[in-house]
């Protein structure tokens, strides 16, 4: 086979001619505007629940804002199960369900660093002792006599 005449052969554009470029395609026209971002795409897993709930929010937006989107979704999802409880203030954000540290409710959620989340309900604090449960017990109980039925097993 010949190689084709000079004459064949496509020639590169000229720096004026019509054509652009391909790096002046991809270059912004004017100045650079300094880019930020708009909305964050978060998942919150719920406690018990099958899959995390995707909530968009602004980064501006706090921890308890994020809450009561989560929880939103979720009901109006009619997700299963149904939470017991809608408060807001009845649940805790964490990073993970092995992490035992909640997230502050003012936070921003640009500081958080992560994107997904774990919620459940907050632990109920008694203030109660073992000893005033145990009293509870047997003066509920019809046979008052059945707290020492341990010690006879012994």
């Amino acid at each position: 086979m010949s190689c084709p005449s000079p004459g064949h052969r496509r020639k590169p554009p000229s720096p004026n001619s019509d054509h652009l470029q391909h790096s002046q395609l991809l270059r912004p026209a004017g100045p650079t505007p300094s880019l930020r971002l708009t909305k964050l795409l978060l998942k919150v897993t719920i406690h018990n629940s099958v899959g995390p709930v995707q909530v968009f929010m602004c980064p501006d937006d706090s921890v308890a804002d994020l809450v009561k989107a989560a929880l939103f979704i979720y009901h109006r999802d009619k997700r299963r199960p149904f939470l017991k409880a809608t408060d807001p203030n009845r649940y805790a954000l964490h990073y993970s369900p092995f992490c035992l540290d909640s997230l502050k409710w003012n936070e921003r959620l640009r500081n958080l660093g992560s994107r997904n989340f774990f919620l459940c309900l907050k632990s109920s604090t008694t203030s109660s002792t073992c000893s005033e449960a145990a009293n509870n017990i047997t003066m509920d109980s019809a046979f008052p006599l059945m707290m020492f039925v341990h010690h006879l097993m012994l």
